[in-house]
């Protein structure tokens, strides 16, 4: 009886909640991916007022997260299949700008069993080609739980990272396992720079990532000034110094996303060189609030949507 009155009980608050924010259904159900029958549009108006408190103006976006909702439905260009693909994205970059900048390459498999161990270095990094969040380091192979990245590798493979968001580029890639060099580093930042119809307008810094402190997220304009607000994360309240490749990063960033409305570029300086780490399209999945809210208007307003 103990048993059935706890259960009891929590679906009745279960209930409240459901009748007190209907759109809590919406979230449950989106989550256990039972909505993949849902067109896209639909799918995105719901989530979009779930995650960021307002409905989705299809018919004249204003916000940065609204254009991006717009760029999901209204900008299919087949490429960006081929750019979100860790993999494949390699082959536009070297063609775009040059094999120099990609982090070397260990390998590729289309499953996980293929895995041979035994011909990677001691140290290196695997990551899925088709999702974000897949990233497993190996710092020293002889310690490596290589059984617990396995399982990790079989969780990824086996999702379509399209359905949470719909950001339908991710729909149809292959999903293989890459292994790259390991940027062995203390404090390796990440640079992240964000172009709107061409020209980089801004970018931000991923540093402290694996500190104690956690991860901290700090924006620049194109001139290295700090802007003033925040996303998700706290920013640094240190200055941090500007890349030393800080030009060439936006002449990059400019050459490989001169066709899209808009792109980010992210990038890593090791060793007095500079990697391309990956393509996005959608940063946040266009669901990341800014504190103050004002800023995602004024980042809206940089992009100018290419109506068809």
């Amino acid at each position: 009886m103990t048993n059935f009155k706890a259960t009891f009980f929590l679906y009745i608050n279960q209930l409240r909640l459901y009748i007190k924010r209907p759109l809590n259904i919406f979230d449950t159900w989106a989550w256990k991916g039972r909505l993949k029958w849902m067109p896209d549009k639909w799918y995105l108006s719901l989530m979009f007022r779930s995650k960021m408190g307002y409905w989705m103006n299809w018919a004249n976006p204003q916000t940065f997260n609204e254009k991006l909702q717009w760029l999901k439905i209204y900008d299919r260009n087949p490429l960006y299949t081929k750019l979100v693909d860790k993999y494949e994205a390699r082959k536009y970059i070297a063609e775009t700008i040059g094999e120099d900048y990609l982090i070397p390459l260990l390998g590729v498999w289309d499953k996980v069993d293929d895995i041979d161990l035994e011909k990677l270095p001691q140290q290196f990094v695997l990551k899925c080609t088709h999702d974000s969040g897949s990233v497993i380091i190996c710092k020293d192979k002889t310690t490596f739980d290589f059984t617990s990245a396995k399982k990790k590798l079989y969780k990824h493979l086996s999702i379509n990272y399209y359905y949470p968001s719909r950001e339908w580029p991710y729909k149809n890639v292959k999903p293989r396992i890459i292994a790259e060099k390991y940027l062995e580093s203390t404090n390796l930042n990440d640079y992240k720079f964000q172009i709107f119809n061409g020209k980089v307008k801004n970018c931000f810094v991923c540093s402290k990532r694996f500190s104690k402190e956690g991860l901290h997220v700090t924006f620049f304009d194109r001139k290295w000034h700090p802007l003033n607000f925040t996303k998700l994360y706290p920013k640094e309240t240190n200055a941090l110094a500007k890349p030393v490749f800080f030009e060439k990063m936006i002449e990059i960033s400019e050459t490989v996303a001169h066709q899209f409305q808009f792109l980010r570029v992210d990038f890593y300086e090791f060793n007095n060189k500079i990697y391309v780490g990956e393509l996005t399209f959608y940063p946040g999945a266009g669901f990341e609030k800014f504190n103050p809210p004002e800023w995602d208007k004024k980042f809206g307003d940089l992009i100018t949507l290419h109506r068809r």
